[in-house]
């Protein structure tokens, strides 16, 4: 397992594509802290399954809209394991409503937990990093596409995408490798819990390329790939994972 050893951190750990991330790096040897802010049921499942394939697991509180939240736990981290070798910034919020109808308390709930709580995380973990660690940030397709009422996530992840480059190239003289993984329409329970979820599925899996949904393990997939040594000449990108439906004109 090339992950043997090493230390993960994955916020918003405890389910959908965080749970799939936390279990593909437990899978592949990593020790892993599953941060979590309001899931603490789902928290412990997954640091339980993280366990039982071998490796140290354990579940963080922590509000990443609070900078001083992030720093408790990294300084939890640090008491526990000494180090950190990979950080993924997973953990996402936002309020999906048109540009004419955000209020001002949307758009900074939204740019704090998804680009700010990022880069605070990112700055901490280097705190923590020794050179050929790995920084992966989750994105998504709305970062450069239009999405009905997704204005502020989508203005957040393009603050998240431009933060990944800027951190590839700043960190690298500690030898930090810095990428982002950017998702099409993920089959998660999350997004089956939307009214209109069904409808979403069917036009996704009718339009896209490879005739399927994307599945959180196509996103945890990648991001093991990001983490090992295979991928150490892949530097500030933005890798996408949609069955190539951002391909189509309409």
């Amino acid at each position: 397992m090339s992950l043997s050893g090493k230390v993960a951190l994955v916020t918003g750990g405890s389910r959908g594509i965080g749970r799939a991330i936390s279990l593909a790096l437990a899978n592949d040897g990593a020790n892993v802290v599953v941060n979590y802010a309001r899931h603490s049921k789902e928290a412990d499942e997954t640091v339980l399954s993280a366990q039982q394939l071998g490796v140290k697991a354990k579940k963080i509180r922590a509000n990443l809209g609070d900078p001083e939240k992030i720093k408790e736990m990294f300084h939890d981290i640090q008491r526990e394991f000494g180090r950190l070798d990979i950080l993924v910034n997973n953990a996402a919020s936002g309020v999906q409503r048109q540009a004419t109808e955000l209020e001002v308390k949307h758009w900074d709930w939204t740019l704090d937990i998804n680009a700010r709580a990022a880069w605070l995380c990112a700055i901490e973990s280097t705190k923590l990093m020794a050179p050929g660690s790995r920084i992966v940030n989750i994105t998504s397709l709305g970062s450069s596409k239009v999405i009905p009422n997704y204005m502020s996530v989508g203005v957040s992840k393009a603050a998240l995408e431009a933060l990944t480059r800027y951190l590839a190239v700043e960190l690298s003289s500690q030898g930090i490798i810095v990428n982002a993984v950017s998702g099409g329409l993920v089959d998660t329970d999350a997004l089956r819990s939307f009214e209109n979820s069904k409808n979403l599925i069917e036009d996704s899996v009718s339009r896209t390329p490879a005739g399927r949904m994307i599945k959180a393990a196509d996103i945890s997939d990648l991001v093991l790939f990001l983490c090992s040594e295979q991928s150490s000449m892949i530097r500030g990108q933005v890798i996408v994972v949609d069955g190539g439906i951002s391909l189509l004109a309409l």
